[in-house]
């Protein structure tokens, strides 16, 4: 094993130029801290992530943001309800000439997809990214393209009470390492706003990190030291989504479908990435606590009797973190 005190100092130094990136970003976002960290775990973990709010909470701003920090391709995609999968993935396109095909590569070939309002286009768009979350590459045709390494897939939703948007399929969801809920900012930080919005230019960031080594930090952040009793945690916290009964709990009739194994592998991926933002070589229960709701709370499947009673998905997850005993 790694010398934790070797690697707690490596860290600390690896830690400062990811401070550098939050610092551009809030030259440009007003509060908004939870959501940028979370915007960092996303991409030193190598996950996706889905930021929901009303709109005009700065989610746009906030991913363009730290893609401009990044010295990566960065690609927008405006999901409408008569975007077709071709749109995002690509086509072949008939030569009639020669009766060949040649490929034609959609906008998801790039290192950072941003996928904005991603619920206002029907399932059949959405599931188009099915495999490139998951096996990072596109099939077109007879051929399967490898996406660049890394591929980031931040996307922004409204709430799915809102006019013209269209549930997210399961198994998409599941994809998402991450789903943040987007609040509104504090009233000093709406003056702040506000005084901003009178400035003649807004800044921009600069860039700060290149692929490699965005590609060096993701290795640091697996290389994070996690102890068997905080890999026992993790897994309780999974296991009591899926049977809380087994644990003593008596919201059981809330959940109709727990958290999956993916979710178990994101929590503790995250949870390095979370220790890595903290200048630790090592993880915390704190730091699961920290990264789980975010982690877990679109995972859990809620019965009619929880939506009977206005009893959310966030709102179980966060009883499960809050029942279930801290090593």
């Amino acid at each position: 094993m790694q010398d934790i005190a070797e690697l707690n100092a490596r860290v600390r130094e690896d830690a400062g130029v990811l401070n550098r990136i939050t610092s551009e970003i809030g030259r440009v976002i007003v509060g908004q801290k939870r959501l940028v960290e979370r915007l960092l775990v996303a991409l030193l973990a190598d996950g996706h992530i889905l930021l929901e709010g009303v709109p005009g909470l700065a989610k746009t701003l906030s991913i363009k943001s730290l893609a401009s920090t990044l010295k990566m391709d960065f690609s927008r995609i405006q999901f409408t309800p008569d975007l077709l999968p071709a749109d995002l993935t690509g086509t072949l396109i008939y030569n009639p000439k020669d009766g060949s095909f040649s490929t034609k590569k959609g906008p998801v070939f790039t290192n950072i997809l941003m996928a904005d309002e991603i619920n206002r286009a029907p399932a059949k768009v959405q599931s188009a990214l099915l495999e490139a979350m998951q096996e990072r590459q596109v099939t077109l045709g007879d051929t399967t393209h490898k996406l660049p390494e890394p591929f980031l897939v931040l996307a922004t939703q409204n709430p799915i009470e809102q006019e013209g948007t269209y549930p997210l399929p399961e198994a998409q969801v599941d994809r998402f390492m991450l789903k943040v809920e987007v609040d509104y900012p504090t009233k000093d930080e709406e003056l702040q706003i506000l005084e901003r919005a009178g400035l003649g230019n807004p800044p921009v960031p600069e860039g700060v990190l290149g692929v490699e080594e965005i590609l060096r930090l993701r290795q640091v952040s697996r290389g994070i030291y996690v102890d068997d009793k905080v890999k026992r945690y993790i897994v309780d916290l999974v296991f009591a989504s899926r049977d809380p009964g087994s644990f003593g709990f008596d919201f059981a009739p809330l959940i109709a479908y727990g958290a999956s194994p993916r979710a178990t592998i994101y929590l503790a991926q995250a949870s390095q990435a979370h220790a890595l933002l903290r200048g630790r070589g090592y993880v915390t229960p704190d730091d699961v606590k920290a990264i789980g709701l975010d982690v877990l709370r679109h995972r859990i499947i809620v019965t009619f009797e929880a939506e009977a009673e206005e009893v959310t998905s966030t709102a179980v997850a966060q009883r499960i973190l809050d029942s279930v005993e801290v090593p």
